[in-house]
């Protein structure tokens, strides 16, 4: 959501400062390639150490990708940042620091530490002087050897003035800098490969800015369902994209409707130029990488590829799958009257999952009434507006398991406007750097969850997590307003807040606004919740009185200024909260005075707590650690720390030999493949295809080792509940001839363990390892994160 039109400041002397600063580095690009080019000083990695919000055991969206930040690879170019001030190129990089190529042979190189195909890298190429954006391309080479050249843009970044922004060089705040692409290898590189992005011309682009790359293993394509309808076999879709093919998939789509059969997306880059209109359907790609969904209409701007269910008013959709396949548009500047989204209408009954959305104005926005929608195990990435919007009546809904990064507004949003939001849940999600807004956001609403996810690096206009009476529709009378139990549990924000260019001090990790009226009628818990390095005060009340909060077992380490600032009334009990490293001396700002009152709990709290709180006609300038540890060491005393795994390496010095190693089985759902089983990351996993039981998985460890022991493992994940999975384990030295090491059992993973469990095995001498699964009590799949193996 934008901020309201009544506080619309800019900042001009920020932009005039970075329009001198592109200038300067366009000016000097010319006369240091030469430099680069005789003389490239050392390759070294400069990042300052900030934690990472990807991959923190039993929070966020579980990713099939390892991410590794630019500023700590090696690199021969120049590091940027740390610095959060909004409008400069670093603030808006993962973690504030980034890393500028600004001659030819400057690069980044990173070094796989699991085996991956294919890549996405985040980037910044600066404007040109008409606003229209720039192409170039920048070398992919591995272990030294070209491999290709991979096109990158600036024309979907680059806004200026106020909201709702403009592609004006010449105007004032400028932002959103940066974008991401994608790109496959080709081959699988093994674990230790050298893959170096890398400056071939600055012909048509003085600098290349990396922020970060992510490395996976994608699996093979999905094939076509039994009996499935192709789009193109019996369609006459185009897969090359050179013609339109809007009509042959909205064909598919009836048919698949009234002869209730699937629709499959086979491999392909498909011009679509309007909406698709789905209900009662399946339509189901060969997965994200492999079908993808571009375009836009040639003149009328308003018109681009989407997914949408009827709305509301023409009776809505329900019984909606869209599975397995990118939405990849072409939206560069942000008109909200457009219906330029990847998904929207209304979707009851429903499930988005694995779809992979980008360049669109928003991912998802659906406008109710409407009931029971899932978004799950997406990405969403590169939008002028928000992530996720559950506009206007949603109920039942829930978002989980997706990452979202780089949103032009909120990343999560739901907006109770006129007719009530009920019961929705935003739950093991990732938000990483929203340009406007909050990283996860609801504004009004009933009996709402947004529970055990990450939010990291609020740039402006709002904070990490945010409840409100905010914005048009939003009030008791309507019944829209915040009202119920609201429960915020088990989240982790790291550097979130900012400062608010409108206001002009700090807006909180986690704030709350009264703005539309007083927050009275709900009780909002907010428990077991780690707020880290924020860059400004971690909690924060302002707009209007906010009643019935809970703070327990809450770990504050670092906040910029202070612990709570308090621009409102209110009333909140405060139980086992800790804060360490907060800037300021005096840790709480209040200017309200009894206005707010503090209730403590039981014991527990410590280093946040004031009286007299500050009350000052100045703000501070914020200072910030770049500390905090997300989960951290275990402290036993501190119900905050998510549970870590348990050691498993046994005596000796060969460790989990399956790591790394080649890995087949006999078959894979959707991208959960069986490298996730051996590359040494718990919350990544294999999953078999569901209902075809006997399912295998086989590592080959290369060498014959007795073999005695095997660590299997599940997410740690609470959601990855209790269940008991029947398999055996067999062993063979040829990988033709196997014998049994041990016999079919059940073994169980219990979320109280880690979901962890041992199997003991004879010690036989073994090279290929298999297990196979007949049963399991929660899926009907086999399902493994981890396949250790160890030996005697």
């Amino acid at each position: 959501m934008t901020p309201p039109p009544r506080r619309r400041l800019l900042r001009r002397g920020i932009s005039a400062s970075l329009s001198a600063t592109l200038a300067l580095a366009t000016a000097v690009a010319g006369t240091a390639a030469a430099v680069v080019m005789s003389a490239a000083p050392a390759a070294v990695a400069a990042g300052v150490p900030a934690p990472s919000p990807v991959g923190i055991p039993g929070r966020g969206a579980t990713v099939p990708f390892v991410e590794h930040e630019a500023e700590y690879a090696a690199t021969n170019g120049t590091l940027i940042g740390p610095n959060r001030l909004y409008g400069s190129l670093p603030s808006e990089a993962s973690g504030r620091q980034a890393v500028t190529l600004d001659a030819v042979g400057e690069y980044v190189e990173f070094t796989l530490t699991r085996p991956a195909n294919a890549m996405t890298f985040r980037y910044s190429l600066p404007d040109n002087s008409a606003g229209t954006g720039r192409d170039a391309g920048i070398d992919v080479r591995v272990n030294g050897n070209q491999l290709k050249n991979v096109p990158v843009t600036s024309k979907y970044g680059w806004y200026y003035g106020g909201y709702p922004f403009n592609n004006n060089p010449g105007d004032t705040n400028p932002h959103h800098f940066y974008d991401e692409t994608r790109t496959m290898f080709g081959s699988t590189l093994a674990t230790g490969t050298k893959v170096r992005l890398q400056v071939s011309s600055t012909a048509q682009s003085p600098t290349f800015t990396i922020d970060l790359a992510d490395f996976e293993q994608v699996a093979a394509p999905i094939g076509k369902p039994s009996g499935a309808l192709d789009v193109v076999a019996d369609f006459g879709a185009d897969p090359t994209g050179a013609a339109d093919s809007t009509a042959k998939f909205q064909a598919a789509v009836a048919a698949g409707q009234a002869q209730n059969r699937t629709v499959y997306i086979p491999q392909g880059n498909f011009e679509i130029r309007d909406h698709i209109v789905v209900d009662k359907v399946t339509l189901a790609g060969a997965g994200p990488w492999y079908s993808v969904l571009k375009g836009r209409h040639p003149t009328d701007r308003s018109k681009a590829v989407g997914v949408y269910g009827k709305y509301a008013n023409q009776g809505g959709s329900s019984d909606v799958t869209l599975k397995d396949f990118a939405i990849i548009g072409d939206i560069r500047e942000r008109v909200d009257n457009d219906q330029v989204n990847a998904i929207g209408g209304a979707l009851s009954n429903s499930v988005i999952d694995n779809i992979w959305m980008q360049h669109t104005k928003c991912g998802v926005w659906v406008d109710g009434p409407m009931n029971n929608l899932t978004i799950k195990n997406s990405r969403i990435l590169d939008q002028t507006a928000d992530g996720v919007n559950f506009h206007y009546g949603v109920t039942n809904s829930t978002v989980t398991n997706t990452f979202v990064r780089n949103t032009g507004d909120d990343g999560l949003a739901m907006w109770a406007e006129n007719i009530p939001n009920v019961n929705n849940k935003f739950t093991f999600n990732t938000v990483i750097l929203p340009i406007l807004a909050n990283n996860i956001v609801t504004y009004g609403g009933k009996d709402i969850t947004i529970s055990d996810n990450v939010m990291s690096d609020t740039i402006t206009n709002g904070g990490g997590l945010h409840i409100a009476n905010r914005y048009p529709g939003v009030n008791s009378g309507q019944g829209t307003a915040v009202s119920g139990t609201h429960t915020a549990a088990r989240n982790t924000l790291i550097r979130a807040g900012n400062n608010d260019f409108n206001w002009q001090f700090g807006v909180g990790a986690v704030w709350f606004s009264g703005l539309n009226e007083p927050i009275n009628n709900a009780t909002i818990n907010i428990t077991d919740t780690e707020i880290l390095d924020s860059s400004y005060a971690a909690i924060h009340l302002i707009e209007g009185a906010t009643n019935g909060l809970n703070f327990k077992n809450i770990k504050i380490d670092g906040a910029g200024t202070y612990a709570l600032q308090i621009q409102a009334p209110g009333r909140a009990t405060f139980e086992n909260v800790k804060a360490t490293n907060i800037a300021q001396s005096n840790k709480i700002h209040n200017c309200v005075g009894a206005g707010f009152q503090i209730t403590q709990v039981g014991g527990g709290n410590s280093g946040w707590y004031s009286n007299p709180p500050a009350c000052t006609g100045v703000w501070p300038a914020p200072e910030w650690t770049n500390g905090g540890v997300p989960g951290g060491p275990v402290d036993p005393e501190d119900p905050t720390d998510p549970p870590t795994d348990p050691p498993t390496d046994p005596p000796g010095d060969e460790g989990n030999l399956a790591e790394g190693r080649p890995v087949t089985a006999t078959g894979q759902a959707q991208t959960y493949g069986p490298g996730n089983a051996v590359d040494g990351n718990a919350n990544t996993y294999w999953e078999s295809t569901n209902n075809a039981f006997p399912q295998s998985i086989t590592v080959d460890l290369g060498s014959a080792k007795n073999v005695d022991r095997l660590v299997l493992k599940l997410p740690p994940a609470a959601a990855w509940q209790t269940r008991t999975q029947t398999l055996s384990v067999s062993g063979s030295t040829n990988n033709s001839t196997y014998t049994s090491l041990k016999a079919s059992a059940g073994v169980t993973f219990n979320p109280s363990s880690a979901n962890t469990a041992t199997v003991d095995l004879p010690g036989t001498s073994t090279r290929y390892v298999r297990v196979t699964v007949t049963g399991n009590t929660g899926w009907p799949a086999a399902q493994l994160s981890e396949l250790e193996v160890y030996a005697d």
